[in-house]
């Protein structure tokens, strides 16, 4: 069944006229039969849209729609899905490359295992220095039947090192892709794979089946980014522990599951504040010392 499934690739986009040529090569290069890359132009001033039009009339799987206005970095992505037609949806960056085997091996996974919502990939991460980094993802809570014990791993994994896991590019069912409500706020992101985490079980495939480019950015330009207020990144943590605790007083669970979930939220608001104070005290330090 899995193998004359349609899935979806997702591309949000906004003046990537430069970078797209060889996402879109990679994902019609897939080995599965059924892709439609569904392309999301929020506005564009350059010259994306010539590009993109360009694409779609030489090739059919390719379906390209344009934003007369600025919808927002994350309207764009929802947008990317919700137009989309697939039984299974993955997002993917504008500059990001998959393997040739991405798609048919998250598949194999879907097919072995009818239970789950999600499957990630070992994703292979390039810094501004060229330097490229993976590290394999080993654990076995995200494949738990118990919802709060994937809620939790996936809470641990939040104050890990970020190469471990990537729910937002992995391929998800439809339902969770589309369905989960999503708020516009800084962490947004991991706000998301908690809330998907607790939808139901993954599963990892321990290969380097894609490839992202990273870089550190300053909270206050991704808030800039996001268009949401400045003081925002000062409070992000707890924004982000609210935004969590108020889910999890809608989630579908059991007063024992949510009370062990909501514990699991302020252990992880405990690091991160005390992270946050050691970091302003290491700075506050450095300043004393120009002084």
């Amino acid at each position: 069944m899995h193998h004359s499934e349609l899935v979806s690739i997702a591309l949000p986009v906004r003046n990537g006229a430069d970078r797209l040529a060889a996402v879109v090569g990679s994902v019609l290069a897939q080995d599965h039969p059924h892709v439609e890359l569904v392309i999301s132009d929020n506005a564009s001033t350059d010259g994306t849209e010539e590009l993109c039009r360009d694409l779609a009339a030489r090739d059919p799987r390719i379906v390209y729609h344009r934003h007369p206005e600025n919808v927002g970095l994350l309207g764009n992505f929802r947008h990317a899905a919700r137009i989309s037609r697939g039984a299974y949806i993955r997002w993917i960056g504008d500059d990001d490359r998959l393997e040739p085997a991405c798609v048919s091996r998250a598949l194999a996974a879907f097919a072995a295992d009818e239970r789950l919502v999600l499957v990630t990939n070992q994703v292979a991460y390039t810094g501004p220095d060229g330097q490229v980094s993976t590290v394999p993802y080993t654990g076995a809570g995200l494949g738990s039947d118990d919802p709060v014990e994937r809620f939790a791993e996936m809470l641990r994994l939040l104050n890990e090192s970020p190469y471990l896991i990537d729910p937002l590019y992995g391929l998800l069912r439809r339902g969770p892709a589309t369905g989960i409500p999503r708020r516009n706020m800084l962490r947004e992101d991991e706000v998301f794979a908690a809330k998907l985490a607790l939808a139901g079980p993954w599963a990892h495939v321990p290969e380097v089946l894609s490839h992202r480019n990273w870089r550190l950015e300053r909270i206050g330009r991704i808030a800039r980014r996001l268009d949401v207020p400045s003081w925002q990144s000062r409070l992000a943590n707890t924004l982000q522990c609210r935004e969590l605790l108020r889910w999890l007083s809608e989630a579908e669970l059991t007063e024992e599951q949510r009370r062990r979930a909501r514990g699991a939220v302020l252990r992880m608001y405990a690091r991160r504040q005390r992270r946050t104070i050691a970091h302003r005290g290491r700075r506050l330090l450095a300043m004393a010392r120009l002084v």
